[in-house]
C-alpha cells in the first residue's frame, strides 16, 4: 500500500506532521536552504524551526561521510502542534493567523481534516469567519463535536460539485434566451442532496419547556373558564379568549379591543369589538362570544337539517358587516387606522387593508351528535376564508395538541419511507 504524502503522529507531546514529497526530499532542503519557507497543500506553512526529523540527512550521518543517502522512507517531520492539557494547540505560525487552534487528543486526523480541494485550508475559512478561537472534539463547551466536523468534510465541495454549480449559473443565464437541454441547476441540486444531509437546527430546544408551560397554563385556564363561564363579564371573557388566539396563531402581533369603524352606508362609525393585526399590517376581525354551554347546532331538525344556533348566524352576520365596512373603506381606511393604532405598533408600521377574513368563536361541539357534526362542517367549510368558526372545543383540541407535540421532540423531522406496519 503507497504511503501518503501528508500524516500525523503523535511524539513527545507534540502533533507532527510527516511529510514524503513526490520527488524525494532534497529540493525542500534547497528551499530552506535560500531561506523560503513550505506551504503544505495550501494549509501548512512550514520552516526549518519546525524540522523534528530528517529521514536523510539522519542517515548521512549515520554513514559517516556526510552524504545524502537513498533511505527506504524518505520523509521529513514537523513539529505542527504542541500538547496543551486533553488538546493540542496548533501554532499559529504553521497555520498563519493567531486565532488559536485546538484539536483534541483522541482525534485522529488525516490530512483532509485540514484541506479541501484545490488547496484550500478548511481552518482558514472558519478562522474567517470571526471566531475567538477554534476547538475540535473533547469536552470543551466550545467545542466542534468530531462526528459534525466529520460531518462536515464530507459535504465540502468536490471538484465535479464544483464544475456542476459553473454549469448551473451559465445556465441560468443562457435560459433567458433559449431552452437548453439539459437542466444545469437540477442536476447541481441532486447531486449536493446525494452527498450532504440536511439536519433540522431545532432551534425550540432551548425554548421547549418553557412553551410546555406556557400551553399547559393557557390549557388550564380555559378548562377552568369552561367549567365556570358565568364568572367573568362578557369583556373580561373576551380579552383572556383572544391571547390565547394570538398564543394559537404566531402571525397576529397586536389585539385592538373597540376600533372605530367607518360604516359608508349609515355614514356614521360603528365599533369593531376586536381587531386583530398580523405581522404585515393586515387587519382580520374577531368575534368572541361566551358558549353558554349550548351546542353550536340546534337538536332540531328542519326539513331534515340541523340548523346553526340563532346567536351564530347573528355572530357571522355581525363579523361580515364588518369586514364589508372595512373593505369599502379602502386606502382612507388604513390611513386612518395607522395614524390610530401606530404608536401602539412598531415605528414605521402601517396597517392594509387587504381582503380582512374574520374569526367566530362560540360554542361547544363536543356533544354534536353525528348528524349534527356533519351539518355542522358544512357550515363551516362553506363560510371559510371570510368567517372561520371555531368552537370551544376546537380551541381546548389546538392547545392539546400542540402540548402533545411539543412533549414528542423537535417539530421538524424526516418522514419515514414507509409505514411502521410495512
Amino acid at each position: 500500500m503507497p504511503q501518503l504524502a501528508v500524516e500525523f503522529e503523535i511524539s513527545n507531546n507534540e502533533l507532527r506532521l510527516v511529510y514524503r514529497p513526490r520527488d524525494d526530499t532534497n529540493w525542500v532542503r534547497e528551499r530552506f536552504e535560500r531561506g523560503d519557507g513550505l506551504l503544505v497543500k495550501g494549509t501548512f506553512r512550514l520552516t526549518p524551526q519546525d524540522l523534528v526529523e530528517d529521514a536523510a540527512d539522519e542517515a548521512a550521518r549515520a554513514s559517516g561521510d556526510g552524504e545524502i543517502q537513498w533511505v527506504e522512507d524518505d520523509r521529513l517531520v514537523f513539529a505542527v502542534a504542541i500538547a496543551d492539557g486533553e488538546y493540542f494547540r496548533f501554532k499559529p505560525e504553521v497555520l498563519g493567523f493567531e486565532t488559536p487552534v485546538l484539536l483534541h487528543r483522541d482525534a485522529q486526523p488525516d490530512w483532509k481534516w485540514f484541506s479541501a480541494e484545490r488547496r484550500v485550508s478548511i481552518l482558514a475559512v472558519i478562522e474567517s469567519l470571526g471566531l475567538e478561537r477554534i476547538v475540535i472534539g473533547g469536552p470543551d463547551p466550545e467545542a466542534i463535536p468530531i462526528p459534525e466536523y466529520t460531518r462536515l468534510l464530507k459535504q465540502l465541495p468536490t471538484p465535479h460539485e464544483l464544475r456542476r454549480y459553473v454549469q448551473a449559473r451559465v445556465g441560468t443565464v443562457v435560459r433567458q434566451y433559449t431552452e437548453p437541454s439539459i437542466d444545469a441547476e437540477e442536476l447541481l441540486n441532486a447531486y449536493v442532496g446525494r452527498r450532504t444531509t440536511a439536519i433540522a437546527p431545532n432551534l425550540e430546544a432551548s425554548f421547549r419547556q418553557f412553551d410546555i408551560a406556557k400551553y399547559d397554563f393557557a390549557l388550564q385556564r380555559l378548562q377552568s373558564m369552561l367549567t365556570n363561564e358565568a364568572g367573568p363579564s362578557e369583556a373580561q371573557w373576551q380579552l383572556e379568549i383572544v391571547e390565547i388566539i394570538l398564543l394559537l396563531n404566531p402571525r397576529y402581533i397586536k389585539a385592538f379591543t373597540e376600533v372605530r369603524l367607518r360604516d359608508e352606508d349609515a355614514s356614521t362609525w360603528r365599533r369593531i369589538d376586536i381587531l386583530l393585526v398580523d405581522a404585515s399590517g393586515n387587519v382580520d376581525v374577531i368575534e368572541i362570544k361566551k358558549p353558554m354551554s349550548k351546542p353550536i347546532m340546534l337538536p332540531t331538525l328542519y326539513r331534515d337539517h340541523h340548523l346553526p344556533m340563532r346567536d351564530l348566524i347573528g355572530a357571522m352576520g355581525q363579523v361580515t358587516h364588518y369586514l364589508r365596512h372595512l373593505n369599502r373603506w379602502g386606502s382612507t381606511g388604513e390611513n386612518y387606522l395607522t395614524e390610530l393604532l401606530g404608536p401602539q405598533l412598531p415605528k414605521g408600521f402601517r396597517i392594509r387593508i387587504i381582503n380582512p377574513s374574520g374569526i367566530v368563536i362560540m360554542g361547544r361541539s363536543n356533544t354534536l351528535s353525528d348528524a349534527q357534526r356533519r351539518e355542522f362542517e358544512v357550515l363551516r367549510r362553506d363560510s371559510k376564508g371570510v368567517v372561520d368558526i371555531v368552537t370551544y372545543d376546537d380551541l381546548l383540541a389546538r392547545l392539546q395538541a400542540v402540548l402533545d407535540q411539543l412533549r414528542g421532540g423537535p417539530a421538524v423531522s424526516a418522514a419515514p419511507e414507509s409505514p411502521p406496519s410495512e
